[in-house]
């Protein structure tokens, strides 16, 4: 039980933030927003490529279909060459990043959910209390590592992104040049990480908050 109950305070971090990853990831808000933020369409124009922003938003659903497809590479049909080979390559990457997260989303939430429902039908006023104060500990977890991360962001974001690729792949497309950098400027990827930090600890927060309740609430020991 104390095995199960640990595994669960681990879980519960990777599962806010695999689940915010993969939200982000598939909202077409998220990537048109930051194109007309960081006036993409005007930087893909001085670069050749002159898109409306009807297509903006197309490229945008392609993004989204490519990461969710079977798909090797990514084709963008407003404009078949619209990335080199190496950028193609990367995006391949990228997207095998992408399916490791929905992994350990499925993963976290089936044990997460599991366990919760096990500790709700079983000895109900015991483990209910238990599981509430596990998700206090794992939400508490989870706020502590947002707030270093936070401070990261803000501190040298750039430094952070840099090392996170040489971690993360095992070769140098992501530094190739064409309009992949022009789409996702630093500032695309810097706002993409203060949303995560924001969701992820607010939906903590809401976490430690009910169980919080709860347990007031239900103060008898058992």
């Amino acid at each position: 039980m104390y095995l199960a109950r640990g595994v669960f305070v681990v879980c519960l971090p990777l599962l806010l933030l695999t689940v915010t990853i993969a939200g982000l990831v598939n909202c077409s808000w998220f990537y048109t927003h930051g194109f007309e933020k960081y006036a993409v369409r005007q930087s893909l124009a001085e670069n050749g490529v002159h898109l409306t922003d009807a297509q903006m938003t197309q490229v945008a659903k392609g993004f989204i279909h490519y990461f969710n497809s079977g798909d090797e590479y990514i084709s963008i049909a407003v404009k078949p060459d619209l990335f080199n080979t190496d950028e193609k390559i990367h995006f391949k990457d990228v997207k095998g990043l992408f399916r490791l997260d929905y992994y350990v989303f499925l993963g976290t939430f089936i044990y997460c959910l599991a366990f919760s429902l096990a500790a709700v039908f079983r000895k109900r006023g015991i483990n209910r209390r238990k599981l509430a104060a596990d998700t206090i500990k794992g939400g508490g977890i989870t706020l502590g590592l947002m707030a270093l991360m936070g401070i990261g962001t803000l501190v040298d974001f750039n430094s952070l992104f840099y090392q996170f690729h040489l971690l993360a792949f095992t070769n140098n497309t992501w530094s190739a040049e064409g309009n992949m950098l022009l789409l996702f400027p630093g500032g695309f990827w810097y706002d993409a990480a203060v949303y995560c930090v924001v969701i992820i600890a607010l939906l903590a927060v809401i976490l430690v908050g009910l169980s919080w309740i709860y347990l007031a609430r239900n103060k008898q020991t058992g």
